[in-house]
Formats: structure tokens, sequence, C-alpha cells
């Protein structure tokens, strides 16, 4: 078969098959710009069942574009708590406000104008493009390139532009006249049920007959992807700060600055094991004592006075690039003991509300019951630690 007809018969099998197959997913059941929009940010680097009640409750708080780019910051950040990833949120509201700001609150369709919006890349702009006004864009995220080297036998490395590039302008040829939107969908379809990352289910593959890669036996070594850079592993110790007197059955909680990583979220205090001039990879872990005392003694540094408790759990989290090795112990707010002096103007010492010694917390701090969870947005690593505490005080 010549590539010309190669090209044919993938374009025009695939399309038959994801007819007859394509998911109901609830922003499938609309032509509603805005909630493909949505979708497609959600979907980024998180599985499908995981997204469709997130989508749900997020579309059903800030039904249009004007909705959400009116919210409270904390308000998008507290729906979209669990899903990870969180300048996604972040991003989806200034894109919002670009939309209502400079296109009277219409979705663009244009190239130039999609690709503008905050947190929008190639692959999202491709497929809103695509899926939510039809037009002939290509949208090649992971799946998609790993049909198409399976396919067509492509043993360049996927990480590369020039890769990526290539498929862009394989799909171009490969969208029929009319038909972009149910293309584009049933390519990602292809990848996420049957052209799966392992063990995929070539028997039942659509294009099967004429996929190079299963007739050279390379199914299982394509696509060609340089391994990724193992996060950086950090150790940290947390605190569970338990208030007393009026603030009893309380822990306290702060909140990141508002840039850098999670930023604007809430977390529970705590510090690196590892002194800055450490080496992580050589590290050896305190005895709990020490490293409850060592805690202690750092957030005096932040004015905040507590009296070192016990070590009630361990919890771990992965980011992109990084990785959290933590361990969490209580610790007891006592204004009685005087907080030290900080030694450098961290990211936390930088606002005035940051308690002096025998005060409250001020407002980038506040004390929280298990009830009072649900008023503040909380990285899934902090909420994991406070369920399992107050599921156990």
């Amino acid at each position: 078969m010549d590539p010309l007809q190669q090209q044919r018969y993938f374009s025009q099998e695939l399309l038959d098959w994801y007819v007859v197959i394509k998911r109901d997913l609830p922003w499938r059941r609309h032509s509603n710009p805005y909630f493909i929009w949505i979708s497609e940010i959600m979907l980024q680097q998180t599985r499908v069942d995981t997204v469709i009640p997130y989508f749900n409750r997020f579309i059903e708080k800030f039904p249009t574009v004007e909705a959400l780019a009116d919210a409270p910051e904390d308000e998008v950040l507290k729906c979209w708590e669990g899903l990870g990833y969180y300048s996604r949120a972040r991003n989806l509201q200034y894109a919002a406000r670009q939309i209502r700001d400079q296109y009277g609150g219409i979705m663009p369709s244009g190239k130039e104008e999609v690709a503008s919006l905050k947190g929008v890349g190639p692959y999202t702009a491709g497929a809103i493009r695509s899926i939510a006004f039809n037009v002939p864009a290509p949208a090649v995220d992971g799946n998609v390139m790993r049909v198409l080297s399976r396919y067509f036998l492509i043993e360049e490395n996927i990480m590369k532009t020039g890769t990526r590039k290539l498929m862009e302008e394989l799909v171009l040829q490969l969208i029929p006249e009319g038909r972009a939107s149910d293309f584009n969908q049933g390519l990602m379809e292809l990848g996420a049920l049957v052209c799966t990352p392992k063990s995929p289910k070539c028997l039942t593959c659509p294009v099967m007959v004429h996929c190079r890669g299963r007739i050279e036996g390379m199914e299982d070594k394509l696509p060609v992807k340089a391994k990724a850079k193992p996060p950086r592993q950090e150790y940290r110790l947390t605190a569970i700060i338990e208030g007393s007197g009026v603030e009893s059955g309380k822990v306290l909680i702060r909140k990141r600055p508002s840039t850098g990583l999670l930023a604007g979220m809430w977390e529970l205090p705590h510090i690196s094991e590892v002194p800055p001039d450490g080496d992580a990879a050589r590290h050896v872990m305190l005895p709990d004592a020490a490293a409850a005392k060592k805690l202690a003694e750092e957030l005096g540094r932040e004015r905040l006075p507590v009296v070192p408790g016990e070590h009630v759990m361990a919890a771990e989290h992965t980011f992109s690039h990084i990785h959290w090795n933590m361990r969490v112990y209580t610790c007891s707010w006592s204004p009685a003991v005087p907080a030290m002096a900080a030694e450098s103007a961290a990211a936390y010492d930088a606002s005035p509300s940051i308690p002096e010694a025998g005060s409250s917390p001020g407002p980038l701090y506040q004390w929280i019951t298990a009830d009072d969870m649900e008023r503040y947005a909380f990285p899934n690593v902090f909420l994991r630690i406070l369920n399992a505490y107050f599921a156990n005080i």
C-alpha cells in the first residue's frame, strides 16, 4: 500500500470506529466551546475517570466564562482541589478574564487568539479549535504521538520538537474535510482505549491491518521517548500545631506565597530537614526526638511559638520535578515560649501577619477544625494528612 492509501485507510477506518464506540463523556454532550476548553485543561496529565466528577462540579459552580472570571481565586482553587497541577486552575481563571475583557465573554476560534490565552499550549489550542469549532487543526498529545509512531513506524524521539512538528503536519494531512472534530477525538480515543502505552490491544484496533509498527513487531518498542529526569528528593518535617484554650481542638494552617509552587494554597507549616548547604542524596534522617526539636526551633524562627510533640505519620508526594518525603509531628501552640528572631527574610516572613511571640496568628495563618476544611484549598498531600489526623482525634 502506498503512503497516500495508507493515510486514507487510517482516516476512514478511524472515523467509522469512533462513531460507533465513542464514550459518553459530559463535555461531549454539548457544543459549548467553554465546556470543551475546561475539559481539555482538566484532562492534561489526568485520567478521564478522575476528571468527570471535577468537570461536573466545576461547570455547576462556574457555568459561564463570566462566572469563572468573576469568582474569587480561593473558590476556584477549592473547586480544583485534588486535581493537582494547580497552576492550571490559576491560568484558567486568568484566561477567562482575557476572554471576558478582550472577546466579550465569547471563546475565540482563531489560531492566534486561542494560542494567546494563558495556559493554552499548541495541543490545547488545536483541541479547542478542532473539537469546538471543527477547524482542521492538529491536537498532538502523548496518546496521539503513540498512535502515529506505531501506525506509521516513526522511530524519532517524540520528546524532540522536530518530531512533534512532523506529527502535527501529518495530522493535518490525515484530517478528512469537514471531520476535524470527530477525527481528533477518535485519534485521542484510540490512544486511550486501544493503542495503550503497555500491552496495546492490537486485535481490536480498527487500523491494525496496515499498522507498520505491528507488522514489524515494534508495537511494544514505540514510541521512542527519552527517559525523564527523576524528581529531586526533598525531606521535610511537617507540623500539626494543636491549639489550646479557645483554639482547643483546632490546628494551625498557613497560606503559601502568591507565587511559585502551589501558590496561594493552604498547608501545614513545614521545613526542610536538610540544611540549605546540605546534600539530600547523602541525607541521614534525624531520630524522631531530634527531628521534632529541629522542627519546633525552625518554626520559632518563623515566629510560631510551639512545643515539640510526637511523630504521628509519614507522607509522600511527587510533583513533576520534586518528590517530598515528609515526616509529620504534633506540636503544641504555646505563646509562653519565646519565639526566636528570624534569621532570614523567607517568603513566609515577608508578611506582617506572622504572629509575634504571645500573639495570635494573622490572615496568613488560620486555626481550623475538620469542618472548616471545606473553606480552604489544600494540596493533596496536606488533605491526606489533615483527614487522617482529624479522623483519629
